[in-house]
Order: C-alpha cells, then sequence, then structure tokens
C-alpha cells in the first residue's frame, strides 16, 4: 500500500472540487425529495443557476 507524503504534495484542481460539492447538493436534494425525479426548477434552485445568471450580467 502507498500512502501519500504527509509534506503536502497534493494537487488541488479547485473546479473538480466545486463540480464534486454541487453533485453532492444535488444528492443531498434527491434524497430529501418527495418525488422520484427532481425538476428542472428544483435542479437550477439547488445549483443557484439564476443566481449565477445574476452575478454574470445575463
Amino acid at each position: 500500500m502507498h500512502v501519500a507524503p504527509v509534506g503536502g504534495t497534493a494537487v488541488q484542481d479547485h473546479v473538480a472540487l466545486a463540480e464534486i460539492e454541487l453533485c453532492g447538493e444535488l444528492i443531498i436534494a434527491a434524497s430529501a425529495a418527495d418525488e422520484d425525479r427532481l425538476s428542472l426548477e428544483s435542479i437550477d434552485e439547488v445549483l443557484r443557476v439564476a443566481e449565477e445568471r445574476g452575478a454574470s450580467g445575463g
């Protein structure tokens, strides 16, 4: 078994970490939902799509 050294050689991919966080949010929302599937509106709400569109001026 190989263990990464403690010296901090790990590389962080901030985009990948953000995507993982969003996936986690979707999983939590889906598990708490009453319906079988999340609606597109629910997905947009979880992913804060409207906030991003407002922040980018679109």
